[in-house]
């Protein structure tokens, strides 16, 4: 099932100022001078964006003109006599285009295929891309919070064709939303949310219809003979039954394979031939340029104007075709050719520098050829892993530099070089931590005994062997609780064989403090 995300902006244009402003502070702007607004003008104070000529009227406002009573439309002598003291900018829509071009750019991130929503929003279809960040929601709120902390205001909605996404972005009650069954919120949102021309919205007002689910509960020929076919189109764009194409946008510097076949294909073993062919292409060109792709976007181009998307990403620079090809066709369930696909397009959406290395002096310097393969082995699982449940989520532990155990380990990418921190050697560490620590129920000797025996989770356990004391000391430079707090660790075993690591915890002297027992790693 398609998804699309649906991104509004509702003060680009104001938003895009502030930003250029604080990028260059030698911009001062001042009220009614024309320019950007000062950097470090507070965001409160009222702003508008004003078009130029004799007649001038708003184009845009800020949130703290909106409150003001300030909208599109208004002459902006009127504007000055509701709010004097008002900032004031040029209209500027070309460098509004291409700034919301930048930004759909940027937003190649979440999916290839992002498409401008003109003049204030953007498209980012994410079929089968979101589990890569944890989900719809958790993509949502990534995004909406990337903005906002570039200073850009935004809403966004993903349902499951652009027009429903876009009409629940612009006319919706949240700023993020998640749509599974977009008839009846569609149905219930006005209609100027079908993004059709003003002067038929504003009959369509007068002849009593208020909401999309007006429309659509009337006959369509009566509709279409009054206002034209865009009215029909519009409605069955928004609910699914026709395709609404968007047009993905493509960095100019991206390095790109393209094949435009005969005839239509859709058969798993064509579409196998295709990759094979865009990858062997697109590796020369790497190769010329001294590159190695991190990203790759194949965008299939069907014969009815819609299109399917794939996105494959590797830890390290690659340009071997063996293993990019691997990487695609493992995806190629997942495209749904239609009546068949007449284009392919492959882009090294994110490339990086990758030089020859001579084998020669590897093995030279004791590095031997076994060892080489084993390298590429353990990349090429971690690719193939990655793009089956996202790279953020392959990771392997590194020591920190720290006495307390759940300070002494740290994610790292899985393909990380070595760091030179090590764990204790003297003092064994077990495979797995508990975080946090959980409390357990021990009968012991004092002070420095291990247990005799202690409760975890329900179940009692007799110690049959005990290794230990191990005392560490907390981080007195961190927080002064941890002056005078210390653990003693002991190695554990219970009568069926099982280990634990636990500590008593004190402050001062064994002697004193809470005396607490916890439970904090389990042995392999």
């Amino acid at each position: 099932m398609r998804r699309v995300v649906s991104v509004y902006l509702p003060t680009w244009p104001t938003d895009r100022l502030r930003a250029r402003a604080r990028s260059s502070k030698n911009r001062r702007g001042r009220p009614g001078s024309g320019s950007a607004p000062d950097a470090d003008e507070p965001t409160d104070k009222p702003f508008v964006v004003a078009s130029t000529g004799v007649q001038r009227v708003i184009t845009a406002v800020d949130m703290a003109a909106h409150r003001l009573g300030l909208r599109r439309g208004i002459p902006l002598a009127h504007a000055r006599a509701m709010v004097p003291d008002l900032t004031i900018a040029d209209a500027d829509p070309d460098a509004d285009a291409e700034g919301l071009h930048r930004l759909a750019l940027w937003a190649l991130r979440y999916s290839p295929m992002v498409a401008v929503d003109p003049s204030d929003g953007l498209w980012i279809d994410i079929t089968g891309a979101s589990h890569l960040v944890g989900g719809e929601r958790p993509l949502l709120d990534d995004l909406v919070g990337r903005l906002a902390g570039m200073g850009v205001a935004s809403r966004a909605a993903v349902a499951v064709t652009p027009g429903a996404a876009n009409a629940i972005a612009r006319f919706g009650h949240r700023p993020v939303c998640v749509v599974d069954d977009a008839l009846e919120t569609v149905s219930a949102l006005p209609l100027a949310a079908l993004r059709l021309p003003p002067d038929i919205t504003i009959e369509l007002r007068r002849l009593g219809f208020e909401t999309i689910g007006d429309l659509e509960a009337t006959p369509r020929a009566p509709l279409a003979h009054r206002f034209g076919t865009s009215l029909g189109r519009r409605l069955d764009q928004v609910f699914g039954r026709i395709a609404e194409p968007i047009v993905p946008v493509v960095p100019t510097e991206a390095v790109q394979a393209r094949r435009s076949l005969v005839e239509p294909v859709s058969t798993a073993e064509a579409l196998q031939a295709v990759i094979g062919a865009l990858v062997t292409d697109l590796c020369g060109q790497l190769e010329q340029r001294g590159l190695g792709a991190r990203t790759l976007d194949l965008l299939w181009h069907r014969v009815d104007a819609t299109m399917q998307a794939i996105r494959v990403g590797t830890a390290k620079p690659v340009r071997s075709a063996a293993h990019l090809i691997r990487l695609l066709a493992e995806r190629v369930d997942k495209i749904d050719p239609g009546f068949g696909i007449e284009t392919a397009i492959l882009t090294a959406t994110l490339a990086e520098p990758l030089t020859a290395e001579e084998v020669g002096s590897l093995v030279g310097a004791g590095t031997d050829l076994a060892t080489l393969d084993d390298a590429a082995a353990i990349a090429g699982l971690v690719d193939v892993l990655g793009n089956r449940i996202g790279h953020n989520r392959l990771y392997r532990c590194a020591p920190v530099e720290s006495d307390v155990p759940e300070r002494s380990v740290t994610r790292i990418p899985a393909l990380a070089p070595p760091v030179p921190a090590g764990w204790p050697s003297q003092w064994p560490r077990p495979g797995r931590l508990l975080t946090p620590p959980e409390p357990i129920e021990t009968l012991a000797l004092m002070p420095d005994h291990p247990p005799m025996a202690f409760t975890w989770r329900g179940v009692r356990r007799l110690v049959k062997r005990a290794d230990g004391p191990e005392r560490i000391h907390g981080e007195w430079w961190r927080r002064d609780r941890e002056m005078t707090a210390a653990r003693d660790y002991y190695a554990v075993e219970d009568h069926a064989g099982e280990r634990f690591w636990v500590f008593r915890s004190w402050e001062g002297t064994p002697e004193t403090g809470p005396m607490r027992w916890f439970i904090h790693g389990l042995f392999g």
